[in-house]
């Protein structure tokens, strides 16, 4: 990398579509049978500027998003992949463009571009700001926008700027037929068709190309040949560029020179045989790992390596952006390789994908418990009325938590959903305020299930930011059978929490059902890592000693090293009580915090049912106890790190 390539903080600027791809969740059927439908963002720019953040790159996306709720999603989730939005246009007289997709057979992918005077259709010169191109080591413009003239005229301005700055310039072709006005609005998915004013209109952009990508059609296009090596001539002799022809399955050809009389006469990238299910994305994840060496100087041979390998990841499973692998990924899949024909069954892998993709990162975490539902009800008795105001009191203690988390980042709470409601739409207000919901019934042991055995359908219309908690009465001695009905129904949560992607906290109480030493929690975990659990968190009551810690770490660094870490549990000690167990857990490398409820609830909560206390005082009690484990959390932590 030259020095003025270093001194770039961006490594790649993609130019183009912004839309938000709807995916048919009933794979097998045509479009017009499918039900319900997968959000991402998509269009090939915001696809590759997604994959190539994943991969390490310092990417950002140069489009247009309408000023409404589609269009903040895009501009969010490109925040949270860790892609630069300063280049999106908000443009508020258009709508964000959509693109619904459906999977219907193993060759047959129906596709509806709505993009009718959509938002990033409108880019246009003034949108391609000078220095903003000169802050990138390189630019990626795609076919699809030469097709309009205001968006021809901002990639070629964008080209202009790249090329008297020294920017390199990458040349996705990116055809799509139908946005050319070349076929039918139901013909999204057709990949070509020949034309003669395409052909011209893209051959005028070849010359400024470092980097030219595409599919043995796209290449027959920009050249407007019909034969494969005479299309690959007429581009060498209009570009000094390096030349990728994606072959799907049969991998990738990369000319760097001249082209000869025989095809296979480049650096063959070989394919990875794998099942295809979605070839949607697989060329936005291709062109994301062959930019990642490309960019990074390496040889074409391992560029197309990491090139194919992301698309077979892409290709393996249903939706564009949110399936292209991260570096860690492609590292893992790239040495340990895969037992599964279908990359979406091995287990191992997709837990890396999950791992190493969530929403946000979560380094910490202080939160109150409030999901107690039969504890409460005891408060309660069988007066009717206190039952009632349940509810209500959930909300206060949403309050008493907001007071103190004040808007920073690392709090949160348990709330459940069977008196929670109001509560959980009070906490869903707060920004960055992490929430689980309980799906145990209380007290059970073995594990059951509250209101339903039927996850899958309690669990579809939670958010997507909601982390399921399932609390187990778990002891390592308990009989082989009771730890098999526990473990079963544990996989069962785990796996339908995979299914609907959301985070899932397994929380283990093994001291009430059996003694409790340094070597109990351990071995718990391991059972539990035996069975195939990797959940997200661990929420774990106190251990008496440093040792017993140290040997929590171990397991988990061991078993699972991407997971989130532990959270300690309260169990209604006493402040001073919690004093010694945070003490001891403060030594741990995984403990990330607490989650403790009767500690900071019970008091208020007697007091305010009995109608000795209004609102607000029950609101101050319990921000009062919050504030005490905070900061006593807090000075622990800076007591650690000094």
């Amino acid at each position: 990398m030259s020095q003025r390539d270093a001194a770039r903080p961006l490594d790649i600027i993609t130019i183009g579509r912004a839309s938000v791809d709807l995916y048919g969740q009933q794979i097998g059927t045509r479009l017009e049978d499918v039900a319900s439908f997968a959000k991402s963002v998509g269009g090939c720019p915001t696809n590759i500027a997604v994959g190539t953040a994943r991969l390490g790159l310092k990417s950002a996306l140069l489009t247009r998003v309408g000023k409404e709720q589609m269009g903040r999603f895009i501009v969010e989730q490109l925040t949270r992949e860790g892609v630069e939005t300063k280049g999106i246009v908000t443009d508020p007289e258009r709508l964000t463009a959509l693109a619904i997709l459906a999977v219907e057979n193993d060759h047959s992918f129906p596709l509806l571009f709505y993009r009718d005077n959509c938002a990033d259709n409108a880019l246009c010169e003034d949108d391609i700001d000078e220095a903003f191109i000169r802050s990138s080591r390189a630019i990626l413009v795609s076919g699809t926008h030469f097709s309009r003239p205001n968006t021809d005229a901002a990639q070629r301005k964008a080209i202009r700027i790249a090329k008297a700055a020294g920017v390199k310039i990458a040349f996705d072709i990116d055809y799509r037929p139908n946005l050319w006005g070349l076929a039918g609005h139901d013909a999204g998915d057709n990949r070509y068709i020949a034309s003669a004013h395409v052909s011209a209109h893209l051959k005028t952009v070849l010359a400024d190309c470092d980097l030219i990508v595409g599919t043995e059609e796209e290449v027959l296009i920009a050249s407007g040949e019909s034969d494969l090596l005479a299309a690959l001539k007429t581009i060498r002799a209009q570009s000094t560029a390096t030349i990728v022809l994606k072959r799907g399955p049969m991998g990738c050809i990369v000319y760097d020179g001249g082209i000869s009389d025989d095809l296979e006469d480049g650096i063959v990238g070989k394919g990875f045989p794998i099942e295809v299910y979605n070839v949607l994305g697989a060329g936005d994840a291709f062109m994301s790992g062959f930019l990642r060496g490309w960019l990074a100087g390496e040889p074409h041979a391992t560029s197309a390596t990491w090139a194919n390998a992301c698309g077979a990841f892409a290709v393996s499973r249903l939706l564009c952006a949110p399936e292209i692998p991260t570096w860690t990924e492609l590292q893992f899949f790239l040495e340990n390789g895969s037992k599964e024909h279908a990359l979406r069954k091995d287990a191992d892998i997709n837990h890396v994908h999950w791992a190493t993709t969530r929403r946000r990162a979560i380094p910490s975490l202080m939160a109150l418990a409030i999901d107690h539902r039969s504890q409460l009800e005891d408060m309660a008795g069988d007066d009717a009325g206190k039952l009632a105001r349940i509810p209500a009191f959930k909300v206060l203690a949403v309050k008493a938590a907001a007071k103190i988390a004040d808007g920073r980042p690392g709090f949160g709470m348990l709330i459940d959903d069977k008196y929670g409601r109001d509560a959980l739409y009070a906490a869903g207000a707060l920004r960055d305020f992490w929430v689980a919901k309980p799906i145990e019934l209380p007290g059970s042991r073995p594990l059951q299930f509250e209101f339903s055995q039927d996850l899958g359908s309690r669990l579809i219309d939670w958010p997507v930011d909601h982390c399921i908690k399932v609390l187990s009465f778990y002891h390592p001695d308990d009989p082989t059978d009771m730890k098999a009905t526990q473990i079963a129904k544990l996989r069962s949560a785990f796996e339908a929490a995979r299914k609907v992607g959301r985070e899932i906290l397994i929380e283990i109480i093994a001291g009430k059902h059996g003694p409790l030493d340094d070597t109990t929690i351990p071995r718990a975990l391991n059972e539990l890592y035996d069975a195939g659990l990797k959940p997200d968190w661990w929420k774990l009551e106190p251990q008496a000693s440093r040792s017993a810690w140290s040997a929590i770490d171990d397991v988990i660094e061991a078993r699972d090293p991407l997971c989130r870490g532990v959270v300690l549990l309260g169990l209604e000690a006493s402040y001073e009580a919690l004093k010694d167990g945070f003490a001891a857990a403060r030594t741990s490398r995984q403990v990330r915090g607490f989650a403790v409820g009767r500690t900071i609830f019970v008091d208020a909560a007697r007091r305010w049912l009995a109608g000795e206390i209004d609102d607000a005082a029950a609101i101050d009690d319990m921000a009062r106890r919050f504030k005490q484990l905070v900061d006593l959390w807090v000075g622990l932590d800076k007591d650690k790190a000094a």
